[in-house]
């Protein structure tokens, strides 16, 4: 059964309960205590691999200057999928030159701390973070959350209520998804949806006449091309382009968002603990998750923080959202090829 327990608000108090006396906040783990201070001042190299925009990564580092002026942060950065694959060509070689990962896979880091990958570490700053948004064994903790929506043309017909909705009539041949095999935030938006409606709705998709544009640049500009009238997007590819004039609006669906963490860890294999805990810190910190907000147009964990341009901020977004379950994360774990190969196939006929 994971250990991530994300965005159950039913179950939230019960969850705080536990969690206030649980193992990331008491136990000492095997290779540490998980949130004590570092001796020493963090020096030297971290390399960082993650899915972060580069328009992110580059506001972080002002604030990496001030903060850790003596730490070189060195980032590859890339989409989730092609970060997974040179992490994968590592690993098997026995070499992972990162220190610290931070992209939006959470089925990855589930896989990875299941294998002893991981560092075992709970910044301070992750006690402010909803206990519902924590690995207990403190493997990882999310620090941003991306939120996959509906968004509509503007001047099309009235928009679909629901993701359930594009299999109707009225949306044949004039709707756009993600493909899994080459998005990760469409691969989670497809566990998903076979989780609550089964292999059978790809197949209904591609009936209507579905358009898979790859990833979610090419959705939008389905959508704002007029080449479709509704797409499944990210909310924050689709806050930016809203603000520079995007004739597009924002529906969220009645059978729940899509909410998809992006969580960060620390590799065991690090040769540099001490720096990579302190970047780690620095990440949950409210200068870190106001850049989040700010630059990233995502959902900070901070929960004192407003969402992205005006957005209802984290406990709204939890009511919104479909909830993740331990069985959604074995789905994602153990039939995640098998959902990439029903959909592959569903599209290819």
């Amino acid at each position: 059964m994971s250990r991530l327990c994300l965005l159950s608000r039913a179950g939230l108090a019960s969850t705080l309960v536990l969690l206030l006396s649980c193992r990331i906040e008491s136990a000492a783990p095997s290779d540490g205590p998980a949130t004590v201070a570092q001796e020493g001042e963090p020096s030297g190299d971290v390399w960082v691999y993650t899915s972060m925009y580069q328009h992110m990564i580059d506001a972080l580092g002002p604030l990496l200057k001030e903060k850790l002026p003596n730490v070189q942060v060195h980032w590859y950065q890339a989409g989730s999928e092609k970060v997974a694959s040179r992490l994968e060509a590592e690993r098997a070689a026995g070499a992972v030159r990162a220190d610290v990962l931070a992209t939006s896979d959470p089925f990855l880091y589930e896989r990875l701390a299941r294998e002893g990958d991981f560092l075992r570490y709970a910044s301070p700053n992750v006690l402010r973070v909803p206990r519902s948004l924590l690995e207990l064994d403190a493997h990882y903790a999310t620090m941003r959350l991306a939120t996959m929506v509906l968004v509509h043309r503007q001047g099309a017909p009235p928009p679909p209520s629901s993701f359930a909705d594009l299999v109707g009539e009225r949306w044949k041949g004039r709707a756009a998804v993600g493909d899994p095999l080459t998005s990760g935030t469409a691969f989670t938006w497809a566990v998903f949806i076979q989780a609550k409606y089964g292999d059978t709705f790809f197949e209904q998709l591609r009936a209507k006449g579905a358009v898979v544009a790859g990833g979610n640049a090419a959705v939008l500009q389905k959508v704002e091309s007029g080449e479709v009238d509704v797409g499944v997007l990210l909310l924050e590819n689709a806050l930016a382009a809203k603000a520079r004039g995007s004739p597009i609006e924002i529906v969220w669906p009645e059978d729940g968002a899509v909410v998809i963490p992006g969580p960060v860890a620390i590799f065991r294999t690090t040769r540099n603990p001490v720096a990579a805990k302190a970047l780690v810190d620095l990440f949950f910190s409210p200068e870190g998750q106001r850049i989040v907000v700010e630059k990233g147009d995502m959902h900070a964990v901070d929960p004192r923080l407003q969402g992205p341009r005006g957005e209802p901020g984290l406990e709204t977004l939890m009511t919104r959202s479909q909830p993740w379950t331990p069985e959604l994360i074995e789905l994602g774990l153990t039939r995640g090829g098998a959902i990439k190969e029903t959909f592959s196939k569903a599209f290819s006929r």
